[in-house]
């Protein structure tokens, strides 16, 4: 037994490593925003590296919607715990975020205005992409996930709900009621077509990282407010916004704009145009937390500010992922509970369908040439199999071209 416990150390040990280049990859390429980071991790860890099954991700895709904080990033976090153990999951965090946080903390210190030395089209090109990739998502996840007419009809419910009911918590009501229907409708799947998906997470691990989760939740404020040390204050505000926030990416947006502008820590203006900044990076939209750390006016700022602003957001995601996983392994090989899964799976598709169309092709498709890239992009992935980097930066110069074009 200890033999077999060094080994999986020393697996872990290289597999981290792996797993950082693999997100860094990711993280310097992943234009589109969080629905958009879903295809990507799609493409490359359930087509290419087959590093999980396509139920298995969509499993954990439903997990993470349910859970507050970034989606997407919580996914990236789950695969690489899952992949390498807590090395793996710090190592896919890592490569996932820092291109972004670099750039917008190097944009709040105005060591470099690349922002607007972007050619006119860039950022066009990458929204259209976006489509691109979030539709290749949709069709690939819908022919395994959404197989007869229930599943396809708790698909178009799913959509329609998010669009018509465009509230913070609808996402998580559909996804309850989609269970529940699954649990209703479907019959127990058998436990053979059940993947198993190693976690090293200990119960015991996963009770700790929820409790401390908890605990940080409840005592930051008051640790903040009875020592009246701003760095406490501003690692409260964040580690809240990480917490509480449900639905990730632009939920995020206004909750940061009400804790650190009224107070005066960054004044409206800088805000603003770190929000535009953010769009123009690829990765997590939660390293807008870096850009605000690094803008600070009031106690740290520059780097540090950077660094201690973008922990803050994220540890609530890290301990909610440990906290869970351990657990959703378990109820996921229970027959009853994978009836429930086959509603939420198909649920999660209709999300990401209603997200195909809303923010991303109401985003960027504006004009019929628009389409046509677009449809040139899905080709390129779904056709001619080519990279999705390779994608990203032809739509770009795709974009830049139908600008000097029209």
């Amino acid at each position: 037994m200890p033999n077999e416990s060094h080994h999986d150390t020393a697996d872990s040990r290289f597999g981290a490593w792996t797993i950082f280049l693999v997100f860094l990859r990711l993280g310097l390429t992943s234009f589109g925003g969080p629905v958009a980071h879903l295809g990507y991790f799609r493409a490359e860890f359930v087509q290419h590296r087959r590093w999980l099954d396509e139920r298995s991700y969509a499993d954990l895709v439903a997990l993470c919607q349910f859970l507050p904080g970034p989606a997407s990033s919580q996914v990236g976090l789950a695969v690489g715990l899952l992949r390498g153990g807590y090395r793996g999951s710090l190592a896919a965090w890592a490569g996932f975020t820092l291109p972004s946080a670099v750039a917008l903390t190097l944009f709040a210190l105005g060591i470099a205005r690349w922002g607007d030395a972007l050619p006119n089209g860039f950022l066009q090109g990458l929204k259209i992409v976006a489509v691109a990739v979030v539709a290749q998502a949709v069709w690939g996840m819908a022919r395994t996930l959404c197989t007869d007419g229930p599943r396809v009809a708790i698909t178009l419910a799913a959509a329609s709900a998010v669009l018509l009911l465009p509230f913070i918590w609808s996402q998580v009501g559909v996804i309850l009621v989609a269970g529940l229907l699954g649990l209703l409708i479907f019959r127990p799947v058998a436990s053979a077509e059940h993947v198993a998906v190693p976690v090293s997470v200990t119960i015991r691990m996963a009770l700790i990282a929820l409790a401390s989760f908890f605990a940080l939740l409840a005592l930051l404020p008051l640790l903040a407010s009875g020592t009246g040390n701003q760095a406490l204050a501003q690692v409260d505000a964040f580690y809240r916004t990480g917490a509480l926030v449900f639905g990730g990416g632009h939920v995020v947006l206004p909750l940061l704009q009400a804790e650190v502008v009224p107070p005066g820590w960054v004044d409206n203006d800088s805000f603003l145009a770190g929000y535009g900044a953010a769009q123009a990076v690829p990765g997590p939209l939660f390293t807008f937390a870096a850009f605000l750390g690094a803008s600070m006016n009031v106690g740290p700022s520059g780097w540090l500010g950077a660094a201690l602003c973008l922990a803050a957001v994220f540890v609530p995601s890290f301990l909610l992922v440990i906290g869970v996983l351990p657990f959703w392994e378990k109820l996921r090989s229970n027959r009853r509970t994978q009836a429930a899964l086959a509603g939420v799976n198909a649920a999660v598709v209709g999300l990401l369908l209603a997200a195909l169309y809303d923010p991303v092709w109401t985003s960027a498709i504006k004009a019929p040439e628009h389409f046509l890239l677009a449809l040139l992009a899905l080709a390129g992935l779904m056709y001619w199999k080519l990279p999705p980097w390779l994608v990203v930066v032809s739509g770009a110069f795709g974009g830049w071209a139908l600008a000097l074009l029209v």
